[in-house]
């Protein structure tokens, strides 16, 4: 295999998410949605795709798909816990680069999958995610959508829910909309790490920051490990979290129909 597309790619599923029970195998287009998740990684070219499941309707919805499944523990506080667990039971070695994609991104793009994956390698970094320009003040201010700052060598400086960075006196004027010349970046949460560094964060205490800000990934700069940012090469469509995101994951297909 060309070491450059040499990666595999992790997909945590859990039925009892909260604000959507049951999320893996809610429908899209007939069929479920873990299952629309999975071809996008088979898209990306990678070595393996595994699926950490918690329920075994997981595990049926995905027999003959090409992917592999990992039974995971229920108790899981986090993904990264699930995944840390997925590449134990894969027997990844520690150099086995691994792509973290959410189990709620049908739209994922290919070319996105593979660069974190690519960045992750020439980086050097102990993990590697994306970002795309923030261009309106709405998502700026939305807590939802999660910001990041970057020093000047690309890594990641901070992530925050608050609008990072603030531009004191544009804001004291009109806080409506974004001022010329600002360079705000939204985090798109697609993560790469070696399996060895999976296993090292899954065991880190969580941090005081990512306490605070309820971000996992806080906890990886907070103990002074590096994550490296690249702008990502096509759009990530918006991920599927609650019934009003299935719905419109709904239109959008049958808008490409």
């Amino acid at each position: 295999m060309n070491p450059a597309s040499d990666f595999v790619v992790a997909i945590p599923a859990r039925h009892a998410a909260t604000r959507l029970p049951g999320k893996p195998m809610r429908l899209l287009a007939g069929e479920p949605l873990v299952l629309h998740v999975a071809r996008r990684a088979l898209a990306a070219g990678a070595r393996e795709v595994w699926v950490a499941a918690d329920d075994q309707r997981i595990a049926d919805a995905l027999n003959g798909s090409g992917v592999r499944v990992a039974m995971t523990s229920t108790a899981h506080p986090s993904g990264t816990d699930r995944l840390a667990e997925c590449a134990r039971i894969a027997g990844w070695s520690d150099d086995t680069i691994v792509v973290n994609l959410q189990g709620d991104e049908p739209f994922a793009p290919a070319e996105g999958i593979r660069a974190v994956a690519d960045l992750l390698r020439d980086s050097g970094a102990e993990m590697a995610t994306l970002a795309a320009p923030v261009t309106d003040a709405e998502t700026l201010f939305d807590p939802n959508t999660v910001k990041l700052v970057q020093a000047a060598n690309g890594d990641a400086l901070y992530f925050s829910r608050a609008p990072l960075p603030w531009p004191r006196d544009a804001f004291a004027r009109d806080r409506t909309r974004l001022p010329e010349g600002g360079h705000w970046l939204r985090h798109i949460g697609i993560y790469a790490y070696r399996a060895g560094f999976l296993q090292r964060f899954a065991a880190m205490s969580p941090g005081r920051l990512e306490q605070v800000e309820s971000l996992e990934q806080l906890r990886v700069l907070e103990a002074g490990y590096r994550i490296a940012v690249a702008p990502t090469p096509a759009p990530f469509p918006p991920g599927v979290d609650t019934p009003d995101d299935l719905a419109r994951a709904e239109a959008r297909i049958a808008g490409h129909a």
